[in-house]
Formats: C-alpha cells, sequence, structure tokens
C-alpha cells in the first residue's frame, strides 16, 4: 500500500489551539479558531504489515538510508517513543494504537520526502498521521479521518514533542479546514472554495526557538496578571475570532484580495500583542523584512508569519498564478530563499453517500414483511455478521466519505434508529465482550454521520434519489444501491476505485461489470469508448434493461467480445444537475413503468456534462432476489 501525507500550514489563527485548550481551566477566555490546509508537499511510504515488529526505513533527503526495528510491544514502543527524534514519532502512534487495538507490525517505508523539516509544516504531524493512517488501512481498523488525527495527536505527545492541537490536521490533506478549540472539543468544519488560491510559503533560512515562543506566550495563561497577559490573550481570543471567521467567509468566496488584507491585519495585530510577551524570538527582523520586500508588492495581495512566528518560515497569498511564480524567482535570484507553492483548488470532493432503502422488498416476502431487507444478515470479511447496510456504508467510508444518506419510508424510522443511533440496553451491553463492546462504539460513531430521509410515497428509484435534493445540496455524491454489497479483487475496494476515476475526470462516473449477453436483461447498460482499455470509458449512451436485438445493435463496446457487454455495476458518482433533470420528469409525471426512473436521466446527464464508466475490479453480491441472497450469504464472506 502507498501512502501519500502532506504538512500542514496554518494560514490564521497560529496558537490559538492551545489557547482556546485553556477554557477548561477558565471559562472566560474566548474559544481557539484556526484555519489550516495541508501542502502539496509531504511524506510518502509503501507500507505493509510485519507479524510481529515495527519497521520503519526512510530515504533521507542527502540519500542516506536509516532503519528501526522495534518489536510491537507496549513498553519497547514507549521506551522508543521517549527517546525523541524522527523515529520517536512512528513509536509513539503505534504505541498507542497497541493500547486500543489488537494489531500486529508494519513496516513503513519513507521513500521519499519533500516537506522542508522544522519550518512550521509539520513535518513531525504528518508522520504520525502517516502512521495512523497505516495501520487503520492495513488492519482496517474503521477509523474516520477525525480518528486518524486523534490517534497522531495521542502519538505524538506520547514523544517528549510539545506539538499544538491543530499540527494533525494535516490529516484532512490538501484542502482547508477550520478548527474550533474549546477546552478539551475539537470541531473541524471543511472549507469549500469557489476559486483558485495561490500562496507561496518562504523558508526564511533563519531559525527561531519555538519552545522559548510557546514557554512564554503560556504564561499568558490562564488568568492575566499584566497588561502584557491581557494583550496576548485579547490578540488570540476575541481579535483573533473576528479575523479568522471573517477569513472563513473571504476563503470560501475565493477573494484573495480581501484575504491578503486580513494576512496583514493579523500580522499587525500579532506584533502589537505578542511582541512584548517574547521579543528575543518574535522581534522576527528577517520575517519583517521578507514581508516587506518591494520588489514583491505589485504581486502579493498579503503576508505573514507562519506556525509560531518569528523567524522560521512567511507565507504570502499571490494575485494569480503567474504571479506566484513570479515571486519565487525574486525571492530565489535576490534573497538566495527557498520557496514552495501552495495552490487551493477548487476540487470538488464528494463527501455525502446516498443509499435508497424505502422499497418492500417484494421479492423477499415473507421475510421481507418482518425485516427490510436492507437489514437481512451477512457475513462480513472480518467474520462479524452485519446487516447489509453496513457493509455497504463500510465500502462508502474507505472512499473517505463523511456523511451517509438513508432513504427510508416514515414507518421505518423507528427500525434505523434503534440500530444507528441507540445503544444497546446497559444490561444487554454488559454480556457483550469488550471486543463487541468497542464495536457497539464503533456503530454508534458511524450512526452520527448518518442522515435519515423519508420517501412518504414510493414512486421508483429515481424518485427516492431525488427526495436527498435538499440534503445533498450543490455537491457531488456517491449514489449506491440498498440491496448490493461489494467486494474488490485489488487492494482498493469498489469505491475507492470509482472515486480515482471521478477525482480523475471531474465529471460524472458510474461504476461498470462485464456481463454476459444473456444476463443483460437484468441490468442497465451502456456503451462507449474506451479512454483506457477494458478499465475507463467515455460513456456514449445509457439504456435500462435492453433485450438482446437492441444490445446487439446499439450497445455492443468496440474491442469485447461479442457476446460480452458493460452492465451498471450498482456505485454512481454524480453531480447535482442529476436533481434537475428527476425534478423535471416528478414535475410532469414523466414515468418508466409506473415509476420516475434514474438511468433516463443519466442520459440527460451525460449529454449535458459528459459521462465517465470504470469498469470495476470486484463483484457484486445482490441480496434482492431470494437465490441471489442465498448465494450471497455463502460466498461473500470470501470472496
Amino acid at each position: 500500500m502507498k501512502l501519500f501525507v502532506p504538512g500542514r500550514i496554518c494560514l490564521f489563527g497560529e496558537h490559538s489551539d492551545w489557547a482556546g485548550g485553556y477554557r477548561r481551566i477558565n471559562a472566560e477566555l474566548e474559544k481557539g479558531y484556526t484555519i489550516i490546509t495541508g501542502t502539496n508537499q509531504g511524506i510518502y511510504a509503501e507500507v505493509n504489515p510485519h507479524p510481529t515488529k515495527l519497521i520503519i526505513k526512510s530515504t533521507q533527503n542527502d540519500g542516506k538510508r536509516m532503519e528501526i526495528e522495534i518489536p510491537m510491544e507496549r513498553e519497547e514502543l514507549l521506551k522508543e517513543a521517549q527517546k525523541g527524534g524522527y523515529f520517536s514519532y512512528a513509536a509513539g502512534v503505534a504505541y498507542q494504537i497497541l493500547t486500543h487495538y489488537r494489531v500486529g507490525g508494519l513496516i513503513i517505508d519513507n521513500t521519499f520526502t519533500d516537506l522542508p523539516i522544522k519550518k512550521g509544516l509539520s513535518s513531525s504531524a504528518a508522520i504520525c498521521v502517516l502512521v495512523a493512517r497505516a495501520f487503520n488501512r492495513i488492519y482496517n481498523l474503521k477509523m474516520t479521518i477525525r480518528g486518524e488525527m486523534e490517534f497522531a495527536y495521542l502519538g505524538e505527545i506520547t514523544t517528549p514533542s510539545r506539538c499544538g492541537r491543530m499540527d494533525q490536521g494535516c490529516a484532512y490533506g490538501n484542502r482547508p479546514i477550520l478548527m474550533i478549540f474549546d477546552g478539551d472539543r475539537l470541531d473541524v468544519k471543511e472549507l469549500k472554495l469557489s476559486k483558485n488560491l495561490y500562496f507561496v510559503i518562504v523558508d526564511l533560512c533563519a531559525g527561531k526557538d519555538t519552545k522559548e515562543i510557546l514557554s512564554k506566550l503560556n504564561k499568558c495563561y490562564p488568568f492575566a496578571e499584566n497588561e502584557i497577559h491581557r494583550a496576548v490573550q485579547n490578540y488570540l481570543g476575541p481579535v483573533n475570532a473576528s479575523i479568522v471567521n471573517k477569513a472563513v467567509e473571504m476563503i470560501e468566496k475565493g477573494d484573495a484580495e480581501e484575504i491578503g488584507k486580513l494576512m496583514k491585519k493579523a500580522q499587525e495585530e500579532f506584533d502589537k500583542a505578542c511582541i512584548p510577551a517574547c521579543p528575543s524570538q518574535l522581534t522576527a527582523p528577517v520575517l519583517h523584512k521578507v514581508l516587506n520586500y518591494e520588489p514583491i508588492q505589485p504581486y502579493i495581495y498579503g503576508g505573514k508569519g507562519v506556525g509560531s512566528q518569528g523567524d522560521g518560515s512567511a507565507q504570502f497569498i499571490m494575485r494569480d498564478e503567474q504571479s506566484q511564480n513570479k515571486v519565487i524567482e525574486i525571492l530565489q535570484r535576490d534573497l538566495k530563499l527557498t520557496c514552495l507553492k501552495l495552490t487551493l483548488e477548487t476540487g470538488r470532493k464528494v463527501r455525502k453517500a446516498l443509499i435508497p432503502a424505502a422499497g418492500f422488498g417484494t421479492r423477499l416476502f415473507p421475510a421481507s414483511k418482518a425485516v427490510k431487507k436492507e437489514l437481512f444478515p451477512v457475513i462480513g470479511r472480518d467474520g462479524k455478521i452485519k446487516p447489509a447496510i453496513l457493509t455497504i456504508i463500510e465500502e462508502a467510508m474507505t472512499a473517505e466519505v463523511e456523511e451517509i444518506g438513508i432513504i427510508i419510508q416514515p414507518t421505518d424510522r423507528k427500525i434505523f434508529e434503534e440500530f444507528f443511533y441507540m445503544p444497546p440496553t446497559i444490561e444487554n451491553y454488559n454480556k457483550l465482550s469488550k471486543e463487541n463492546q468497542e464495536y457497539s462504539e464503533y456503530l454508534m460513531d458511524i450512526g452520527r454521520r448518518v442522515k435519515l430521509i423519508e420517501q412518504v410515497t414510493q414512486d421508483g428509484f429515481g424518485h427516492a434519489v431525488y427526495c436527498a435534493k435538499d440534503w445533498i445540496g450543490n455537491e457531488p455524491f456517491l449514489l449506491m444501491l440498498g440491496d448490493h454489497i461489494y467486494s474488490s479483487d485489488i487492494e482498493k475496494t469498489c469505491a475507492q476505485q470509482l472515486m480515482d476515476v471521478f477525482e480523475k475526470r471531474g465529471q460524472s462516473v458510474v461504476g461498470l461489470k462485464v456481463t454476459l449477453e444473456e444476463d443483460i436483461k437484468h441490468y442497465g447498460c451502456v456503451a462507449g469508448k474506451w479512454d483506457v482499455k477494458n478499465t475507463e470509458i467515455t460513456i456514449t449512451e445509457f439504456y435500462e434493461k435492453p433485450d438482446i436485438e437492441y444490445a446487439r445493435k446499439h450497445l455492443h463496446v468496440d474491442g469485447m467480445k461479442d457476446n460480452l457487454y458493460l452492465t451498471i455495476f450498482g456505485l454512481y458518482i454524480l453531480t447535482p444537475k442529476i436533481f434537475e433533470y428527476l425534478e423535471e420528469n416528478i414535475k410532469h409525471n414523466n414515468r418508466e413503468r409506473g415509476e420516475f426512473q434514474l438511468t433516463s436521466c443519466l442520459e440527460k446527464l451525460r449529454q449535458e456534462e459528459g459521462f465517465g464508466g470504470c469498469v470495476i475490479k470486484g463483484r457484486r453480491f445482490d441480496i434482492g432476489l431470494p437465490e441471489a441472497y442465498r448465494q450471497t450469504v455463502i460466498d461473500f464472506r470470501n470472496a
């Protein structure tokens, strides 16, 4: 498995993470507000399981190879973590993982790193996140991104490092997030960009003592004892909150000019309030020389210090991409400084998955009268017997989906609420094994991400999707069938395979399966032209459940055998424009076979925006027919 974790840069709100943490002691303090984003540089690694050891290999920038082997035993991991240094971060995270999970070891080969260290970009946090993510994915620990971030933080504070609470936000990758710190509580909100934003990060090639900065500023908390303390608390509290909340608005608008003004204001207010608390480190003559360097002013909207401030790094926001290149050229030529590009792009991440589950399951009657078909049990590859819909949700989560909407009948709300939102009674909970008690907590964590959406009348698949229009909003979304579960033939799950193609193409995509001619009458079918032979296709036609004669004439794809066709696998990523076509059909009562269908709307979406297809390397298991369900129960666990 190959992993990449970027560094992180604090765009606004440095120091407010630990400052907001003091609300545990002094509730009159303001919450901490911080905007961070991942950098375009980071740490690359190849990861494999090991039965008994944590083995870390690293290629340094000078080409030198380093390696360490640590037994996967808590005492040994803790001993290494407390030594400090590069390997301590991995050991600290492994110690925390082993404390909470039953896992073996890892072989982590850090093959390449282009992230500067000790420059306010949280290279140590990136290592910690990478190790947490490696354990999560190798051992299928079912952590969310937030979970990976939390374990990375626990791991780093197991070492001598005294990192800030924001550092492991690099787990969210190259997209800006707002972090709100209220005592021990942390809230995270992803920001949505409407325009690309261009930054330059500058290594000042000087030096700063972060420990001294943190020590002096922390002395201003939790209660102010003099004017310097009050000024620091005011800046890291109300002043910072005002600047950051305004910056959130401007980042989402893509207003680079206003962001530049806010950067200048943040630096001015920081200097006025915080330099007196630590003048030896925060006076920062090199930083201010670069911020005010005259030749770059025509190309920037503003700039400020990075991280703990001081003479470590500076950041600038550019007028455009050409200005980004020009500023780098000037600073490297005139001042011999090292510069990094940081571009925040509008890329439309898929955050939501939708699962229609409002059908009655007539083909599974009378069992479906007693139990919803989406709750029929299947045996997972982890050996647990679980309802089919949980398996579908877990598939979505592998693609880093953050929220899951389930379309239900109003009369079924109580059933789904009991499963996703309510823990077992305390009597039953106490009867569970420790492992199943932990799994119960995991189910509650999933439940916090589940939204139940009612379909009052069951008017077809297209109508069910339309019921989620308001919840989805103006975002692309992953659509999954409520009576299909999936098993991949390769390392990436089926949902991840589809997500990769969506991110590459930037248009709606559908999962496809090669299907024998005699079976296509059961599925939606597509025609198209190969972009990547036998893998990726540009779709030229959708057709629902064609007969063989029509398929032979219109749906055969060049390069495939005469008796083979591409049918819909049961996974889609759709842009929100699909709702316009669904709404049009519903408004004008345009039904097909008595219901509002999806396939005809997919065809309209294809004509308007284009549509890609991905041949999924995996199997779909149907639970909607008696014989298919029986075979699923037999085959799925070992698929």
